[in-house]
């Protein structure tokens, strides 16, 4: 964990550095979904470092790419976290019984589009299925403001804690839902429409959406749709859990991240900063959505 939060910092000097020279080298993998040479450059030194690391580790990344032998080592780790007491369940644990999902750049499309606050670096640990840590980092965090430090890392372990941000709760007697900006359907406005929020916020990439939930700008994220991937999600979970929160499918139900899983979330994402709000939000969303969205 010490060592996932190094390197996705290092990756934000990566994800800077390629906006800096102008050329994305952007390549369309799909409708609506971009590759530029920073997802590529992300992915190598994220799963470079945590491969010469951890060999024995199973890690899983969002590109398609052949792994360079030559990524440049991250040598510091994240003090702070390695001095943290490691939960007693993961104690004995090694490095086979990990699996890592990687997100180098979510939020591509507006990366491209200049909304550079949506942008974020995901990775996800999971023992035995289940989130046990996750790292987010915002690399222009405070980009708009020239004297304020440039990027954050927030992180979570579930039954130790979260750091890198304070928890927020939403605003008592409002319900503020955010959902995709660019992937809408006809389902996932069908699940809007039927929760009667206060507002809608369309912002891009999972890592984002669920900081919004984590800062107290949103009370949920609903997404009735098979559209996200486990490495959208695995990071996001373990920090909203660490804290209180939950995410699962749009069913209520948890996902399994074991390195056997099918890569999409089939049965659409639902989560909370408070457990009692994901709660509610499940069950309201009407049982048609839910036949719509199942695997």
């Amino acid at each position: 964990m010490a060592n996932a939060v190094a390197v996705a910092c290092m990756v934000g000097n990566i994800i800077r550095e390629v906006m800096s020279k102008g050329d994305l080298g952007i390549v369309e993998k799909g409708v609506n979904d971009p590759q530029t040479e920073a997802d590529r450059r992300a992915q190598q030194c994220i799963i470079g470092n945590l491969n010469k690391k951890f060999p024995l580790m199973s890690v899983i990344g969002e590109e398609d790419l052949a792994q360079e032998t030559d990524t440049e080592l991250v040598s510091d780790i994240d003090k702070e976290v390695l001095n943290l007491k490691c939960p007693e369940d993961l104690v004995n644990v090694t490095e086979e019984d990990f699996v890592v999902w990687v997100d180098p750049l979510d939020g591509t499309a507006e990366y491209t589009e200049g909304m550079l606050d949506h942008v974020t670096v995901l990775i996800g640990i999971a023992h035995k299925n289940r989130p046990v840590g996750g790292v987010i980092h915002q690399p222009y965090y405070n980009y708009e403001n020239d004297k304020a430090g440039l990027g954050r890392t927030l992180w979570g372990i579930p039954g130790v804690g979260v750091g890198g941000f304070n928890p927020v709760a939403p605003p008592e007697g409002k319900r503020l839902v955010v959902t995709t900006r660019s992937h809408m359907t006809p389902v996932v406005q069908q699940a809007l429409d039927s929760l009667k929020p206060d507002e809608i916020l369309r912002v891009g990439g999972a890592g984002y959406k669920v900081m919004l939930l984590m800062e107290g700008k949103a009370t949920a994220y609903v997404f009735a749709s098979p559209g996200c991937k486990k490495w959208d999600t695995c990071a996001p979970e373990a920090i909203l859990t660490a804290m209180g929160g939950r995410l699962t499918d749009i069913h209520g139900d948890p996902y399994s991240y074991a390195s056997t899983e099918m890569h999409p979330n089939r049965r659409g994402v639902l989560a909370a900063a408070k457990s009692d709000d994901h709660k509610w939000f499940v069950e309201n969303i009407p049982d048609a959505v839910k036949q719509l969205v199942k695997s």
